[in-house]
């Protein structure tokens, strides 16, 4: 009864002081001198005040009237539960077994304005070209084209150019992979340097010569260590235009496991690194080897000042539909996008490869002829067996003849009489003499058709902006701006096919142990980021900027570009040598960070410091090593918090069947049938296998079936209970947090598998429910975003998995499970009501793909899920779910995903010899920010310098779409939404 009294009285307080402080702010309304005086004659701008006045007094009152109820239903709780402390200790065991928490019924409320839900209601603007439509109709046949094997035979009239000549741009570039086969330093050394020595030479020689570079990671290391008379010869051939910097990237990133913080980060550092030495700024994005393309991408190089980009990989079939309607070159539009915001100028290179046998016209065999590095002699031939022939005076007309018929034949498949032909390919020109092969020789070809004006032609060397610029004048509109009649698309291009059934959805899981712990670094340096950031701050406003260790920004820098090589499309996606993947973990954890994650030091520890991450407040469990039964834990003001140790297990038995069965939320009476299951996959027995690139598995995937039945262990305390099933490659862990709010509403799952045992085998974890989700799943791209799914029974089964950076769900008129995940893995849906995950692969072959390795250095490897279980409240529980070509996360769900990816750090604090340490609170903010902002970053701008930073910082905000229509639940903090508007204090 005492603690009733208790919680009554403070609410009656709560209550009487608000209705206290709502009588002063209307009596100051009613007694203000100059309100009097001019009443009945109010200007608009004060009825506007006062209009806002009157709806914030009642958003005040919502969340007192919350707050109020909250408390009455925890006094009620305690009551019925007979929650009385014999001792007047917490956590303890109420009447009927439940455990009591300190923390249980502290006053929260969650207030969401409606017209904050408006968004994801809103209806979008059409495009032309709805991905998910498009798949619906293509047959996918792979009908052989004949020359262009993948397309079809092109034809035109020779007259088609009379009235306007078609303008040919030739864009030489090399493709610089920073680690693949080679390590990035390796590849530097032996090719990357010397790429950058001809090109200062070989550029200057000519004016008209032109190329392109994208990979900035190569180009600072290079000018790092260049002397002052190249750096300014470089200077000055990017300052005339006759190269490029294209994207801008510190690397080409993957787009499909890669999560939108670290893409934005390394754009960030290399757009940062050529504003601050070169003062120049991307214009055009240069994307040619991304095994697939995520709708991410142009919206964040639309946000980048970036107007036109151009793809590559994307599977032959869409390639050859958009080649046949002239859809090549389009606007991508977000699905979300309401109007037209978001749209970006995007060019599809329509064939096979980036190579120039693919890149001049849709014949590999006449194309591959003017590939001048292959003449007779050199090391690289035409596999088509008719070699390259130096261009003369005597064969200058037959060479420019066949050449332009291929020019023309490609133009035909573009809605203009612009033409962009890229001349490169893999670490190409880093031989001198192949810069004289291509830029004489195709000078002379341009020579020859532009004083000829009966071949109605006009080429020449050019940039990837040059030809942009080209297009855009051409149809008369300004760059960026959507010429007429060119179509509108939205949605992505995954799952990539180069060729028959061969699906690059095996590398959206391969390697799972460093995709994982690239995530697990990326939240470090986050967190790191917005330390510094707020450290340096407080230090400059306090005077003590001197006393400052500014000199350790160096270290935020290394890590930043660490990280950001990691997002390079053969390193995140486990696509590199073995002895590549060791280098990009060698960068990533140095010896520093291993000495601050060893378990033995933290057995000693006597002291933490604990940095929440996230913007908002937090309740949640933290876990420590510690080496002794006998543990209390203090706050810096001696308040004890509550502890449960989990060394003793309650039970351990044998169980068969699934462990797993079904799912019930506490306030809702009907379970939901979740079995977990465990399947395998083998790889056809065929030549083609599976690999690390490619997916092909021998079938269906098979029961995962172990001789003895797992061993079951059970764990209960006041923080969490948990189930622990062994089985011989995996070790499952379902935990359920006993703690208010967002960490306690969804399931934490975590599987740690080991298969280093297994040949040709895949691990895959299957969620069988009894939701009617039909053939439609929903899963995120790259954290940033929703993409609705579609299985599609005429593909095979390896092309209906994705990318699952983040989040993967299913849905119907009921419910929502989603399956939120700490790593990128692969995904999808292959029956109703049911989700899919590939966990890990051991793959002992190469798939032909260019590595020359299989999958054989598996680790073994946690990952990391929280399920979250959501029913649709009844105001939406009638209308269709899967009716929109755009979807959702709730506010739960986006918040469920910050807490999995970014937890508590735990910095532990050495003890001094005498005393304790000083430590307290350091809460650099005034107030939370709205629960529907996620601050993505908040970064230190580098100085000239590079090792200190300037006083400038970059705050990064994401404003999450919301889907209002599943049922709120209390997150554990007040939670409220402003309609968009930020205060920023400190």
């Amino acid at each position: 009864m005492k603690l009733k009294k208790q919680v009554t009285v403070c609410g009656g307080a709560i209550f009487c002081v608000a209705v206290f402080s709502l009588y002063l702010m209307l009596d100051r309304v009613q007694h203000d001198p100059a309100r009097r005086h001019s009443a009945g004659n109010f200007p608009r701008s004060q009825i506007s005040v006062l209009q806002n006045r009157i709806e914030q007094l009642e958003q005040l009152l919502e969340e007192n009237h919350q707050i109020i109820s909250h408390i009455k239903d925890s006094v009620l709780e305690l009551t019925d539960t007979g929650a009385i402390s014999p001792s007047g200790h917490l956590p303890f065991r109420s009447a009927n077994g439940s455990w009591v928490l300190p923390f249980d019924g502290r006053p929260t409320f969650l207030s969401v304005k409606p017209l904050d839900c408006q968004f994801a209601l809103a209806r979008r603007s059409q495009t032309d070209l709805q991905m998910l439509d498009v798949y619906s109709l293509l047959s996918f046949d792979n009908v052989d084209g004949g020359v262009w094997k993948q397309g079809f035979e092109i034809t035109y009239e020779p007259n088609e150019w009379d009235d306007e000549p078609l303008q040919v741009f030739v864009v030489p570039h090399s493709h610089n992979d920073p680690g693949w086969i080679k390590t990035f330093d390796k590849y530097y050394n032996d090719q990357t340097q010397h790429i950058f020595n001809n090109m200062v030479v070989k550029l200057a020689e000519d004016p008209r010569r032109k190329f392109i570079w994208s990979e900035i990671s190569f180009f600072a290391k290079w000018w790092e260590s260049a002397d002052v008379h190249k750096q300014e010869a470089m200077r000055k051939l990017i300052l005339s235009g006759q190269l490029e910097m294209v994207t801008g990237g510190w690397v080409m990133t993957d787009e499909a496991n890669a999560h939108y913080f670290a893409m934005i980060d390394q754009l960030i550092e290399g757009h940062q690194w050529l504003e601050k030495n070169l003062g120049v700024t991307p214009r055009s994005g240069w994307a040619v080897d991304p095994f697939g393309h995520s709708a991410t991408m142009p919206y964040l190089l639309n946000r980048a000042n970036i107007s036109s980009m151009l793809i590559q990989r994307v599977h032959y079939s869409i390639k050859k539909h958009f080649a046949a309607t002239r859809s090549l070159e389009f606007m991508w539009r977000q699905t979300w996008d309401i109007e037209s915001g978001t749209d970006m100028f995007c060019h599809m290179m329509p064939f096979y490869s980036y190579d120039v046998p693919h890149t001049c016209g849709p014949d590999p065999k006449i194309c591959c002829q003017f590939d001048f590095k292959r003449l007779p002699g050199s090391r690289v031939n035409c596999p088509w067996k008719v070699p390259p022939r130096a261009i003369t005076d005597a064969n200058v007309a037959e060479r420019a003849g066949v050449l332009l018929d291929q020019y023309r034949k490609k133009s035909k498949l573009f809605r203009s009489k612009v033409l962009l032909v890229p001349l490169g390919d893999d670490f190409r020109y880093d031989k001198a003499l192949e810069w004289d092969q291509q830029y004489f020789n195709y000078q002379k070809l341009f020579d020859y058709m532009n004083s000829h004006p009966e071949m109605h032609v006009k080429a020449q060397f050019a940039t990837l902006t040059d030809y942009f610029n080209a297009v855009y004048k051409a149809n008369g509109v300004a760059p960026g701006t959507r010429p007429p009649d060119y179509p509108v698309l939205s949605g992505d291009f995954f799952a990539y096919a180069d060729r028959e059934d061969h699906y690059w959805s095996g590398y959206y899981t391969s390697r799972p142990f460093y995709k994982n712990l690239d995530r697990v670094l990326e939240s470090h340096l986050r967190g790191a980021e917005v330390l510094y950031s707020l450290a340096v701050a407080h230090a400059r406003r306090a005077g003590l900027e001197g006393r400052y260790p500014v000199s350790d920004y160096s270290l935020l820098t290394d890590a930043r570009r660490n990280i950001g090589l990691f997002q390079h499309h053969d390193a995140i996606t486990g696509t590199a040598k073995e002895a590549v993947v060791i280098d990009y973990g060698n960068r990533s954890l140095n010896e520093n960070f291993i000495q601050c994650v060893d378990p033995i030091f933290l057995l000693f520890l006597r002291y933490l410091v604990l940095f929440n991450p996230i913007e908002q407040e937090r309740l949640c469990v933290v876990t420590l090593l510690v080496n002794s039964v006998r543990v209390r834990v203090l706050t810096e003001d001696g308040q004890t918090l509550p502890v449960q140790l989990s060394a003793q297990w309650v039970s351990a038995v044998e169980m068969s069947g699934e462990v797993y069965q079904s799912v019930r939320r506490k306030d809702d009476p009907q379970e939901v049938r979740v079995q977990i299951q465990f399947l395998t996959y083998g790889t056809r027995p065929s030549k083609d296998k599976s690999g690390a690139y490619l997916f092909l598995p021998d079938g269906n995937a098979k029961p995962y079936l172990q001789r003895e039945a797992p061993a079951v262990r059970v764990v209960e305390g006041p923080l969490f209970a948990e189930v622990v099933a062994h089985y011989q490659h995996f070790q499952q862990t379902v935990r359920i947090h006993n703690v208010p709010g967002v960490e306690g509403l969804s399931l934490d799952i975590t599987t740690m598998v080991d298969i280093r045992d297994q040949n040709n085998k895949e691990l895959a974890m299957r969620l069988v429910t009894d939701i009617q989700s039909g053939d439609t799943f929903y899963t995120d791209l790259n954290g940033f975003q929703i993409q609705p799914r579609r299985y599609f029974q005429k593909l095979p089964l390896q092309a209906n998995f994705y990318p699952m950076p983040a989040m993967a769900y299913i849905q119907d008129s009921q419910y929502r499970l989603t399956l939120h995940t700490a790593q990128a893995l692969g995904v999808s849906s292959l029956a109703s009501g049911q989700l899919e995950v590939i966990l890990d692969r051991r793959l002992m072959q190469d798939d032909n793909r260019g590595l020359g390795q299989g999958l054989k250095d598996n680790k073994r490897t946690a990952n990391r899920f929280r399920l979250l279980l959501e029913r649709r409240s009844e105001e939406t529980d009638k209308h269709p779910v899967d009716s929109r070509s755009v979807s959702f996360p709730s506010l739960l769900s986006h918040m469920t995903s910050t807490i999995l990816n970014h937890d508590v750090l735990a910095l532990p604090v050495l003890s001094r010899k005498h005393g304790v340490p000083p430590m307290r609170t350091f809460a650099p903010l005034a107030g939370t920010l709205p629960c529907d902002f996620h601050l993505l970053n908040l970064r230190s701008i580098q100085s000239l310098d590079t090792h200190s930073p300037s006083p400038y910082t970059a705050l990064l905000l994401h404003r999450l779409g919301l889907d209002c229509g599943l049922e709120a639940q209390n997150p554990g903090f007040n939670c409220t939404t402003t309609q968009g508007q930020v205060s920023i204090l400190t």
